[in-house]
């Protein structure tokens, strides 16, 4: 008797353990004359100790959240959720962490996928392949990365976007553009076929070439964008697959990005919000890389229209072919944006015929910007030039007057 009772105390007390939780208030306000909506709040979990779930309420209402482990070390180290505030509206969520469990499940709101070439199985249907994998690294001596995966590289996306980038040293942003707020991509694989395309699925919008595409990082050799070559190894990896965020990154290992400095480790990170056409980009070096040059920009669609605000803020508005893939369909309509932070810009370069070009420094070793685009084909979106270049204007305000984010 006096041991089964011991026993239960010992389990009572693991079960008390196991359980252990703690709870945080934050404090969200919106600082414009306009509501905001699916804002990222992102909390960093190294003051709470190990964090192995978490619960976020609003008002007592469970809202969706995402932990995730950025360094791949098997421990949390962020929390996100998305919130929903009127013009100059605060609110109060409460944030439970665990020490055990598991991340609750969400709907999806995000996607991504990586997946080897595999075009020998006949099996599968036409363009659809299954050799899911989560990261890939070549030697920088590999003949042609850019075959090795299917649709040639990491893609993902929202309901409103879709993003792939090449697995070779353009690293370039191809674009989907689509019709209808969903996700599409699990079923599509970029390549829309016949029977999607009639069902209302979007398509490859976007001819790229050797282009920044989408604001692509580059070097600079003094007069051009140089392409992220040599390196020792390139790397693409799924960091994070949602469901309110994907996270993926590309590494290139020994990028000689200067012929008379020394190479230096790059980090891309990109990350993708659900409910946002904007995605977020990081740059990590190993080193403080202020004496290198480096650039970034967008495409220079055929005939497009410009648009600068001379303070980081870069579009334009253009139609042309996408890629040849896709020449069944017809020619496309696409708004493309960079929005680069001014203390990050050595100077803004004169369209030519590829690109609307900067010219980046990067102070230390880590910089950020943004990249956005809409596809005319959209039955949410814009256009007209007017329109994008209007709602850039105000999503530039939005991200110079970030939310209010407080904890206690």
């Amino acid at each position: 008797m006096k041991k089964l009772i011991c026993s239960l105390l010992l389990l009572a007390a693991c079960t008390i353990a196991a359980s252990a939780s703690q709870s945080i208030t934050v404090s969200v306000s919106n600082p414009q004359n306009a509501s905001r909506h699916d804002v990222p709040v992102v909390i960093q979990l190294f003051p709470y100790g190990e964090v192995r779930s978490a619960l976020v309420t609003l008002n007592g209402q469970e809202i969706p959240c995402q932990l995730d482990d950025l360094n791949q070390d098997e421990t949390f180290d962020e929390l996100c959720f998305l919130a929903d505030l009127d013009k100059k509206e605060n609110k109060q969520y409460v944030v439970t962490l665990y020490e055990s469990g598991e991340p609750r499940p969400y709907p999806a709101r995000v996607f991504a996928e990586m997946v080897m070439a595999n075009t020998k199985d006949k099996t599968l249907k036409k363009h659809q392949q299954n050799n899911f994998i989560e990261a890939i690294t070549a030697r920088g001596d590999a003949a042609y990365t850019y075959n090795l995966q299917h649709h040639h590289g990491v893609d993902f996306e929202s309901e409103l976007n879709g993003i792939r980038i090449y697995f070779d040293a353009r690293q370039t942003l191809d674009l989907y553009g689509k019709f209808k707020k969903q996700l599409e991509l699990k079923d599509t694989q970029f390549y829309t076929t016949d029977e999607q395309k009639a069902k209302g699925y979007g398509d490859d919008v976007l001819w790229v070439g050797q282009t920044f595409g989408l604001g692509a990082f580059r070097g600079w050799d003094g007069h051009q964008p140089t392409l992220v070559e040599p390196v020792r190894s390139r790397t693409q990896r799924i960091i994070s697959y949602g469901p309110l965020r994907t996270i993926v990154e590309l590494v290139d290992r020994g990028w000689k990005a200067e012929a008379d400095k020394a190479p230096v480790n790059m980090t891309l990170r990109y990350t993708q919000y659900a409910g946002h056409r904007d995605t977020d980009v990081d740059v990590f070096f190993n080193k403080d890389v202020s004496d290198y040059s480096f650039s970034t920009g967008i495409i220079n669609v055929k005939g497009s229209q410009e648009f600068s605000d001379k303070q980081g803020l870069r579009a334009c508005w253009g139609t042309d072919y996408p890629a040849t893939d896709t020449l069944k369909w017809k020619r496309e309509t696409v708004g493309l944006a960079v929005l680069v932070p001014r203390n990050n810009i050595a100077s803004e370069e004169p369209a030519n015929k590829d690109n609307y070009a900067y010219v980046l420094k990067v102070n230390g070793n880590h910089m950020a910007y943004k990249v956005n685009y809409t596809s005319a084909n959209e039955q949410f979106g814009y256009h007209n030039a007017k329109d994008w270049f209007d709602y850039l204007t105000a999503w530039k305000r939005e991200v110079e007057q970030p939310v209010v984010v407080s904890i206690k």
